[in-house]
């Protein structure tokens, strides 16, 4: 196993940047264009070729959903016109949509665009309702990998819970294909974890009686 801390990968990857004779430019945008920025970024590290004129002289690149695109995209997908999964587009400062999978009892998940990135996630239980937290932490860290292209974490929700995550994340410029596997993937292994980890987790009363 490679001992080399993510600082050395880090001061590599400047270097080769460097080699490639790039340089570091420092720039003030307003925060709703920051995922511009990214793409643009990416297009100015290529050579001439990598601009291209567009209309009123832009930039050429790929074009990132929004959360609303989304909504109205997923809802030609199969997965959504043959009842499989049912969804809701919940307005706010950052739109959002609550994906119910109906063949997966009714499971809520929950999909949102931030920048350039999608980030689809599910809630897996309150971190009070874990026997041993730290035990439980430990376990996640060695079999995360059990669960492909999803990741735990732990978020504090709005009522102040502190709650188990399941989540998972793709291009912003993905193909809808793309996010309808993501959607069924994560649906799959907020499942498997559920199996995978119940020995953690305190019985509720309703488990008791049983």
């Amino acid at each position: 196993m490679d001992s080399k801390s993510s600082a050395y990968y880090q001061r590599l990857y400047r270097q080769r940047l460097r080699e490639q004779g790039l340089v570091k430019k420092e720039v003030w945008i307003r925060p709703e264009h920051a995922a511009v920025l990214a793409a643009m970024e990416r297009k100015l590290r290529q050579p001439g070729e990598g601009l291209a004129s567009r209309e009123e002289g832009g930039m050429s690149m790929s074009r990132l959903w929004t959360t609303g695109e989304l909504c109205a995209a997923l809802a030609q997908a199969d997965l959504f016109r043959d009842g499989r999964a049912s969804m809701e587009l919940l307005q706010g400062a950052e739109p959002s949509l609550h994906v119910t999978l109906h063949e997966y009892g009714d499971l809520p998940l929950f999909l949102a665009v931030f920048g350039e990135q999608i980030v689809v996630e599910a809630l897996l239980w309150p971190q009070a309702d874990v026997r041993d937290p730290a035990a439980f932490n430990d376990e996640v860290l060695r079999t995360h990998k059990l669960f492909p292209l999803s990741s735990i974490g732990l978020e504090t929700l709005p009522d102040g819970r502190s709650c188990y995550l399941m989540f998972g994340a793709l291009s912003a410029a993905s193909e809808l294909a793309s996010v309808v596997c993501e959607i069924e993937m994560l649906a799959d292994n907020v499942i498997k974890a559920t199996e995978a980890y119940e020995g953690f987790l305190i019985p509720s009363v309703e488990e008791s009686r049983a």
